[in-house]
């Protein structure tokens, strides 16, 4: 007779079945922390913005009452964002106030509506979105138009003779640049 060798084609199944639970639990575990722990940070408000302060330009270069595009690469940015890092902000030079230190209102350029970024219309006296036709004052205050707020500021500082900005992020009506005084 015969010697056959013993096929134990069950318990092949059963290893590999075995081996590919497991398998299917690792990756559904690597997965699940892979999306948990930002969506954790996010709900705890974990994760904390750097602050960077960006250089425009001297003061004198800003006539006082005139609105003037500056533009500069957003520290911000990420290796994706191309063209799209360099960013600006509009800047209005107020003057100066009692105690002789300049003032000036500083707006991003991007509309409170959807974002795109507002034109300055020196002849009207207004900042214009090309979207879907909202206007702005030049103090920045909504004029008319689906926009349900004014322009976002930006927080701005002089040091040694330098107008600075601090480095907008995508302003959204949640996350302002600059809370605004009531």
């Amino acid at each position: 007779m015969e010697h056959k060798p013993e096929n134990n084609q069950c318990g092949n199944r059963i290893v590999r079945r075995t081996f590919f639970q497991w398998l299917t639990y690792g990756l559904s575990a690597l997965a699940a922390a892979a999306l948990g722990i930002p969506l954790i940070g996010y709900f705890l408000g974990v994760r904390t913005r750097d602050v960077h302060w960006v250089a425009l330009d001297e003061v004198d270069r800003y006539p006082v009452n005139e609105t003037r595009l500056a533009t500069f690469d957003n520290p911000l940015r990420q290796p994706w964002d191309g063209m799209t890092a360099l960013t600006g902000v509009y800047v209005r030079n107020l003057g100066v106030d009692e105690q002789d230190t300049p003032q000036f209102l500083v707006f991003a350029v991007n509309c409170a509506h959807l974002g795109c970024p507002v034109s300055w219309f020196p002849q009207s006296g207004l900042f214009m979105c090309p979207c879907h036709g909202g206007a702005y004052y030049a103090n920045g205050d909504r004029a008319s138009g689906p926009p349900p707020r004014g322009l976002f500021r930006c927080a701005w500082r002089v040091r040694n003779g330098r107008l600075e900005v601090q480095a907008p992020h995508y302003p959204t009506l949640q996350d302002t640049l600059v809370k605004d005084e009531a």
